[in-house]
């Protein structure tokens, strides 16, 4: 094949220049310019179906033999939103050592027996894949593998199965660029061809992608913009606790997550996450909240802890985990200016206990109950779970989902609930006894006068 032309464009603004230059002339970035060559064969990323313009009316086109696939494992089958769709690309992101090829080759291992499904290794030998599966315990197990990182020989291979596994995108090169591996140009290149391929074959492919030292999805932008589904795998280096979050997903929910335990034998789901979090949490400290929160679709229980101590510095400390820090500091502010709680003197600890990120301003209630807490000295109510937003003006907003949150708590034996008062409008036929508070300065007479 002939080569076609050779551009650059920039890994940042997607900007295309004829020439390579040390700076990107539309965004100024430095290093960004990769080379790009275009081809004939790339221009339309997949056929097209229907009549002969291929146009059709979307009240005739048949959907009904798309179908989603269970795969074997709940927690991966939740995020994806009830399982593989065939013809569909998934991008699974994450910090080295996380777990992403050992997800996936449990994912091949479970689905080996249902659909003809391949492993394609671009970073490890067929003896190194054979070692991981053995510590997994499926190296009896026939499932298919090939080892290469050539985007050509990929393709002619790969014909006859319905479930690919790719390790990884960035490790594919195609013969049509003089670019090393990983760069903009070969991944854009690799990731065009197998979501082509993907689409014209209604074979489901799963691609592992490296991240950058910022946390960032290496490769251009557009590779997450290309794909169907974009999950990532979080978890704390000193923890077992593994989370898949979905950022992305064109046939489910996003902000999904599924919880897995990281063990000897590979990755183990995690049915109940909220009795995992709480399951060593010391009662009568003060500083010590649970907080009900939501994951996607799923209601979750988590501990929140706060320290507040006297500071020796001019300017006190703030230290936030799991929760944003900018929001802590609103929130210090509004319980200064609501009630008679002063804490500008103290240095300030918070932490989610497990290791979890929340990303909900329903926290804030949870949040502010444990800072009063701790500069009280008074523990928190251990049968007590609180939610709520809280308002600049002091006030106490309801959040979404407030039902569920509420039937959590009372799977895990908690009796009470602190929440806002419109969600308790909404929730009066819950047994649970439900404390409704509508201001900060009610959240701290409450704790001062209802401790442990």
């Amino acid at each position: 094949m002939q080569r076609g032309k050779v551009s650059f464009r920039c890994s940042e603004c997607l900007s295309v220049s004829l020439q390579w230059s040390g700076q990107c002339s539309s965004c100024s970035a430095w290093n960004s310019l990769s080379e790009v060559v275009e081809t004939r064969h790339q221009a339309a990323i997949f056929s097209p179906k229907g009549g002969p313009s291929g146009i059709s009316k979307i009240c005739d086109i048949s959907h009904e033999n798309i179908q989603r696939r269970q795969t074997g494992i709940s927690e991966l089958d939740r995020v994806l939103g009830g399982g593989l769709v065939l013809g569909s690309v998934i991008l699974l992101s994450g910090d080295p050592g996380i777990g992403k090829s050992t997800l996936a080759l449990q994912l091949a291992a479970k689905q080996h027996e249902e659909i003809d499904t391949l492993y394609v290794t671009g970073e490890e030998s067929s003896q190194q894949l054979v070692l991981r599966a053995k510590r997994l315990g499926i190296s009896n197990l026939p499932i298919d593998v090939l080892a290469g990182n050539s985007l050509q020989s990929i393709l002619e291979h790969i014909s006859e199965y319905k479930l690919v596994v790719i390790d990884s995108i960035q490790a594919l090169s195609s013969g049509n660029l003089t670019s090393l591996p990983g760069s903009v140009a070969q991944v854009r290149e690799s990731a065009e061809a197998i979501l082509r391929y993907a689409k014209n074959s209604e074979c489901c492919v799963l691609m592992i992608g490296h991240v950058t030292k910022e946390g960032t999805l290496a490769g251009p932008k557009l590779l997450e913009h290309m794909v169907d589904t974009v999950l990532y795998f979080e978890g704390d280096d000193a923890s077992r606790l593994r989370m898949i979050r979905s950022y992305k997903n064109r046939f489910g929910n996003v902000n999904e997550v599924g919880v897995f335990a990281m063990t000897g034998s590979g990755l183990q789901e995690v049915g109940n996450p909220s009795e995992m979090f709480l399951s060593r949490r010391v009662s009568d400290v003060p500083g010590s909240v649970v907080l009900a929160t939501h994951q996607g679709t799923r209601p979750l229980l988590v501990e929140v802890q706060a320290l507040l101590d006297a500071s020796s510095l001019g300017n006190p400390r703030r230290l936030c985990v799991g929760l944003d820090a900018q929001r802590l500091m609103m929130l210090l502010a509004v319980l200064n200016r609501q009630s008679d709680v002063l804490v500008g003197a103290y240095d300030i600890f918070v932490n989610v206990v497990g290791g979890i990120r929340i990303v909900d301003s329903g926290a804030d209630v949870a949040l502010l109950a444990a800072i009063i807490s701790s500069v009280l000295d008074k523990p928190f109510p251990r049968d007590v779970v609180c939610f709520g937003e809280i308002g600049l003006g002091g006030e106490i907003r309801p959040v979404q989902r407030g039902e569920d949150r509420i039937r959590e708590a009372s799977k895990l034996g908690y009796e009470r609930v602190l929440v806002p008062k419109d969600n308790y409008t909404a929730l009066e036929t819950i047994e649970a006894q439900i404390i409704d508070i509508v201001s900060v300065s009610e959240l701290v007479q409450w704790v001062e006068q209802n401790p442990s």
